[in-house]
């Protein structure tokens, strides 16, 4: 047995040995009861999450089952329970499901690389042999600071041919084209976004024990091996965590399509299902806005089930 395996091996037992002398303590003592303290804290929490949460959730719902009715052609429009009805016109518009397929194929593209980066960085960061870590940790981290509507601005005049500084780049490939601005957004969220998911997997990395370093290390494992085997293992956490919140926010993706509007005719008002729902709901048709709604919370939902049931299933074989 390697030093490795003794140390979990002898971690594993103290944990269960102080389980059972936990548990044998407290069966012969009554827990005492605190349920007024328990609502007492857990109170404002639970009002504000109803507020703001739960009732807006809510009222999208009710909204997505109304229609709008006029008695002749001029008449006085009122809002009627209709079922089923926008639902059906969120099934048929071809336009809110070609958007919801091109955000997925940004993801299945953006969402790797993103965290791929954020990966590499992270254990850069954690790295003993890399010097000035407070300078990489801030530079990795700063672009995150930069707003997204400034960061997609910016990245909008360096991709212009006529504004850029970088003319003879810009005039040689076209990064507004419809074939390409998808990825030129791309990498204005994976700019920004990379420090965000670096900092989630180095604070993962931070909190593995410097035991199991040493022992490593005693076994012989270099840098490259305890990074493969248990760096990158102990954080499967963190990134299981990082790649739902990147799913998340790859569907609801808005600020920097609707910015680059500005510098490519490419981007439509239904590039992604955000700004479908944002164009529809100024038409006005605040019913059809709320079930795009619905139904795009309830895709989000199924894709981050989906990961982390995945994620579940192979942690537990």
């Amino acid at each position: 047995m390697t030093a490795t395996e003794l140390l979990v091996t002898k971690t594993a037992r103290r944990s269960a040995s102080s389980r059972r002398d936990t548990s044998r303590r407290g069966a012969g003592r009554r827990r005492p009861q605190h349920r007024g303290a328990i609502a007492f804290f857990t109170g404002p929490f639970a009002v504000l999450f109803a507020l703001f949460y739960l009732l807006p959730i809510g009222y999208a719902v009710w909204q997505s089952l109304q229609v709008i009715e006029r008695d002749g052609t001029y008449g006085a429009p009122r809002q009627v329970f209709g079922g089923l009805q926008q639902y059906v016109h969120v099934f048929e518009n071809g336009e809110f499901w070609a958007s919801v397929g091109r955000m997925l194929l940004f993801g299945v593209v953006q969402v790797p690389v993103m965290l791929g980066l954020a990966l590499l960085f992270a254990l850069l960061l954690d790295s003993p042999i890399l010097k000035g870590r407070r300078f990489f940790r801030l530079a990795f981290f700063a672009p995150y600071a930069v707003p997204g509507v400034i960061a997609a601005i910016m990245w909008g005049f360096l991709y212009s041919p006529n504004l850029s500084p970088f003319t003879d780049v810009t005039r040689a490939i076209d990064f507004l084209s419809p074939q390409a601005v998808l990825w030129s957004i791309a990498n204005v969220v994976t700019w920004v976004f990379v420090g965000y998911n670096m900092l989630i997997i180095y604070s993962a990395l931070l909190a593995i024990p410097a035991e199991v370093y040493e022992a490593a290390r005693i076994d012989g494992a270099g840098q490259i091996r305890i990074a493969w085997s248990i760096k990158i293992p102990m954080v499967a956490p963190a990134l299981v965590l990082t790649t739902v919140f990147s799913i998340i926010g790859t569907l609801q993706l808005l600020a920097e399509p609707q910015v680059f509007r500005s510098f490519s005719s490419a981007v439509s008002s239904t590039f992604t299902p955000n700004m479908m729902i944002y164009a529809t709901n100024s038409i006005p048709n605040l019913n059809l806005a709320a079930a795009f709604s619905v139904v795009l919370a309830l895709a989000t939902f199924i894709l981050s089930f989906a990961v982390l049931r995945g994620s579940q299933r192979k942690a537990q074989s």
